[in-house]
């Protein structure tokens, strides 16, 4: 090898996925010769095929936010304009990452692309992570810090208000999700939370759409949804709350009905399969071959309501993959959502397959 393909070389074991524009602007040559020097070192069998390195194929990869979830809890009643006694907590947080937990803890063969700060809590939270999901596509950026989410949650465990401090993600941009695409493209599903700028999540929409890469959404919450486009084609599954749908929709939803009309005005979009959680009230689905229905939760007692809907998104979306209809992976997804609500932790600890249909087979079959 001469020295510019060396230097080519060196480049792509410190990122696979890097673009032959980037290639060009580190080595100060063309795209053309760029092209060249890269069809060379693939003939002397020094990279293999079209993509540096191809990536193992994953079931799952969860596109989106990972957090340092903080919980505080009031030991009383709570009071507004005052100080409350309280307890605290911290725990791994973020939808996607949540989801790509779950999903592991669950079996899934996943994968976690984010951004976190080059700080201690991000160090942490992909650490943590890895056990369950392979965490290669994320990435710790320089002089950022990493996202945080605070609950502040009543007496009974109900969230009272959140803080978010989600900055980090709006440096997350077009060339970040191109360079690596091919964990995506790998993937047998796509999970996107609307964590990142709108621009992205276009790109993310519009390209899997083109690809036919099935795609679920899960917002983060009201404000972000207004990150999706109007464009929703090729969304296989959205997953949203009444007020997540409420401002999807520009609709106000006060009854069961309204709950359906606000699933076919989101189908409008492009949507194939919409799910409305409705909280203690259970769920309605609707998708675009005539498949809809309510399913109501059975009561259980709540330890902490945070990572419920992240969780009924894992259980839809693990039997989806299973080839259940939606019907069974609505009821699936209520079961992990239920085993979520009976924990303390974000994502229950003692989360399995077997625990899971225990579940489902104990409220459901």
């Amino acid at each position: 090898m001469n020295d510019k393909e060396i230097l080519i070389l060196q480049l792509i074991k410190e990122d696979p996925f890097i673009a032959q524009n980037e290639l060009a602007e580190k080595t100060g040559l063309s795209r053309s010769a760029v092209a060249g020097y890269i069809s060379s070192l693939t003939k002397q069998g020094k990279i293999l095929g079209r993509a540096y390195v191809l990536p193992q194929k994953k079931e799952v990869l969860c596109v989106g936010g990972a957090n340092v979830d903080r919980k505080i809890q009031t030991t009383g009643q709570l009071q507004y304009g005052t100080s409350n006694p309280a307890e605290s907590s911290q725990s791994c947080g973020g939808v996607a990452r949540n989801i790509a937990e779950n999903l592991g803890r669950l079996g899934c063969d996943v994968g976690l692309m984010t951004v976190v700060g080059d700080d201690p809590e991000g160090e942490w939270l992909l650490e943590y992570t890895k056990a369950f999901a392979d965490v290669t596509p994320s990435q710790s950026l320089a002089g950022s810090t990493t996202g945080t989410y605070t609950a502040v949650l009543d007496q009974e465990g109900e969230m009272a208000v959140a803080l978010a401090d989600m900055s980090i993600y709006e440096s997350v941009n077009r060339e970040f999700i191109e360079k690596k695409w091919g964990y995506l493209a790998s993937s047998e599903m796509v999970i996107l939370d609307t964590n990142f700028p709108p621009g992205v999540l276009k790109q993310i929409i519009s390209r899997c759409y083109e690809e036919s890469l099935p795609l679920c959404i899960t917002p983060v919450s009201a404000p972000k949804i207004k990150n999706l486009p109007e464009d929703l084609k090729g969304v296989t599954w959205l997953i949203a709350n009444k007020n997540e749908a409420e401002a999807l929709t520009g609709m106000e939803i006060s009854n069961e009905g309204d709950f359906f009309k606000a699933a076919q005005e989101i189908m409008k979009k492009g949507v194939e399969k919409v799910v409305i959680s409705r909280g203690d009230k259970g769920l309605i689905y609707f998708t675009n071959n005539g498949e809809a229905g309510v399913q109501l939760p059975p009561k259980v007692k709540i330890a902490d309501v945070t990572g419920a809907g992240d969780s009924l998104v894992s259980g839809i979306i693990f039997a989806h993959l299973k080839g259940l209809s939606t019907e069974d992976a609505c009821k699936i997804g209520m079961s992990c959502s239920m085993l979520a609500l009976q924990s303390l932790e974000t994502v229950n600890p003692n989360l399995n397959n077997s625990r899971l249909q225990e579940t489902f087979k104990q409220y459901f079959d």
